[in-house]
């Protein structure tokens, strides 16, 4: 009789590890199908951000692009209405330049 108990509670520990087993293994993929959505979410939550970052940092560019040809512009502008006056002038200043001779040079004759 001691044999047959034996035997029994044996046979029920095995059938409580094989349960316990088989719970396990139902578990363990769900347990990684969640590990695994709650990886997908943080990575978009941290592909949201940086592209955020990203953005702020090439809009900061952008508009400094902006800035760097509105001021070019101006002095563009400004000298597409000066150029002809100041290129006369300067004909002018160079025509009009009197001969003279050096005194520091000799005549030798």
């Amino acid at each position: 009789m001691a044999i047959a108990l034996d035997c029994l509670v044996t046979t029920k520990q095995a059938t409580e590890k094989v349960c316990e087993a088989h719970k396990q293994t139902t578990l363990r993929p769900k347990q990684v199908k969640a590990a695994q959505a709650k990886t997908e979410q943080y990575h978009l939550q941290r592909e949201k951000e940086f592209q955020a970052k990203e953005a702020a940092v090439l809009g900061s560019q952008c508009s400094t692009e902006v800035e760097k040809t509105q001021g070019m512009t101006i002095p563009q502008n400004y000298l597409k209405q000066n150029r002809d006056e100041v290129l006369e002038n300067l004909l002018v200043f160079v025509c009009n330049i009197p001969p003279e001779i050096c005194e520091n040079c000799r005549i030798n004759g």
